[in-house]
């Protein structure tokens, strides 16, 4: 009996983080970081007290809740920088890291945020300096308009978090089409590669019109 208790403790404690960083999730991606932790710990089926002894700040939570797309963002950057045609890399990042945020609608609200010690911060500085080097080199290979600047980038990420559907997939789909065009103005000299297909995402309206 005293062998399986501390099992069994266990086992809760485990089963509360899970169902914290699953409202967690779903509730900053509904509505944003700035849900107060007794709505989180609400959604979770927790008492607030439960949910400080996990998380004892917001920051916490959210950089737990969003450590798996950290990391898929770290190697999307990684991927690009790794590409020895800077041009291919940057577009490479671009795409990928749209559609990263397409499937996740919370994890963009993390990384576009401004909260001390959430994971944007971190996460941001650190793909911010790998794209600018990224940057410099398609820019020196005359792929890159040479007027391009950082905050373009953020200015991507903000317009693709506008993008709503009423399906994921439906989402991804805009956000693909979406990041093509993006390219396409970031070209130096632009070749223009077909984009991807077009999201219907009006209803009624006429196919390719």
């Amino acid at each position: 009996m005293t062998d399986a208790l501390p099992h069994k403790l266990r086992s809760d404690a485990r089963d509360n983080r899970d169902r914290i960083l699953d409202a967690a999730r779903a509730v900053f991606s509904a509505d944003g970081l700035d849900v107060p932790m007794r709505e989180i710990a609400r959604r979770a089926g927790v008492g607030p007290a439960t949910l400080y002894r996990r998380f004892p700040t917001k920051q916490l939570l959210v950089a737990e809740a969003f450590a798996d797309q950290l990391t898929a963002c770290r190697t999307i950057v990684d991927e690009g920088c790794a590409d020895p045609d800077p041009w291919r890399g940057l577009c490479l990042v671009i795409e990928k890291i749209c559609e990263l945020h397409a499937r996740d609608r919370g994890f963009t609200e993390a990384f576009l945020s401004t909260l001390p010690g959430a994971p944007g911060v971190a996460g941001r500085a650190y793909t911010v300096k790998a794209v600018a080097a990224l940057a410099r080199r398609a820019k020196d290979a005359g792929h890159l308009r040479p007027d391009f600047v950082l905050d373009d980038l953020l200015l991507i990420l903000m317009a693709n978090k506008g993008i709503h559907a009423a399906s994921t997939a439906t989402q991804v789909m805009a956000s693909r089409r979406f990041a093509g065009l993006a390219i396409q103005a970031l070209e130096a000299c632009p070749h223009h590669a077909p984009l991807p297909p077009a999201a219907r995402l009006a209803p009624g309206a006429p196919a390719g019109g």
